[in-house]
């Protein structure tokens, strides 16, 4: 009888990860708070995929508690910062539209929040596990099985937030191609009417200089004379 024991030790990675799609209204700026402990890591991009009107851009701002500023972008269309916490508390991340008159601005971001403190191993290093079978026995360390968890973890974590941020730069070429499209419409409209308008016209005056003026003057003014 084989006896096999088993001792596998999960490291948990304590993260926090938010994305968004919002509009922010013209004249106005929207703020957003996150709580942040000290020596964790801020890490935040942004881009602006649609508008109303004019270009794709807001203003950006991150504070700390105390009410420092910590990042400032003035109407830029994107941009992606990463900061590590110097101490603990509410952190504001401000999207100020406040600049445009008329514009609403839809922008995406993604926000994450994670620690740079090593994880805490829990096993030996040294310690071994013992997978056996009636042709062979294998040996694997508890570490390299925890490594390749967390490898995993991280690249199945980056591939989201890769497909993420694809995902809003579609839509943010989207919308530019259909304000691009509708606006093409709307000038060869204005050109097909200017054209009808302008060929009508010169229809009419050409008319006019082969006409004989008194013809024309008959059929304005009736001839009483002949009756």
């Amino acid at each position: 009888m084989l006896c096999i024991l088993l001792t596998v030790v999960v490291g948990t990675v304590l993260a926090y990860e938010k994305d968004m799609t919002f509009t922010v209204q013209a004249g106005k700026m929207d703020c957003f708070y996150q709580k942040v402990l000290a020596n964790e890591i801020i890490d935040i991009e942004y881009q602006v995929i649609d508008a109303t009107h004019g270009e794709l851009d807001i203003s950006f701002q991150m504070t700390d508690p105390e009410g420092r500023s910590i990042v400032a972008d003035y109407k830029k269309p994107d941009n992606a910062h990463r900061h590590t916490a110097a101490i603990e508390g509410d952190y504001r991340l401000c999207f100020d539209n406040t600049f445009s008159t008329f514009s609403e601005k839809t922008v995406f971001f993604d926000l994450m929040v994670d620690s740079e403190e090593p994880e805490v191993k829990d096993y030996d290093e040294d310690k071994e596990m013992e997978l056996g079978s009636s042709a062979e026995s294998y040996m694997m360390r508890v570490k390299d099985i925890s490594d390749s968890v967390s490898k995993l973890k991280e690249h199945v974590s980056a591939a989201r937030r890769l497909q993420e941020l694809l995902s809003a730069h579609e839509a943010r070429d989207r919308n530019l191609a259909e304000d691009m499209c509708d606006r093409v419409l709307k000038w060869s409209l204005g050109q097909i009417i200017f054209m009808t308008v302008i060929g009508v016209t010169q229809v009419y005056f050409l008319k006019n200089l082969f006409e004989d003026p008194n013809n024309r003057y008959q059929k304005m003014v009736p001839n009483f004379m002949s009756r």
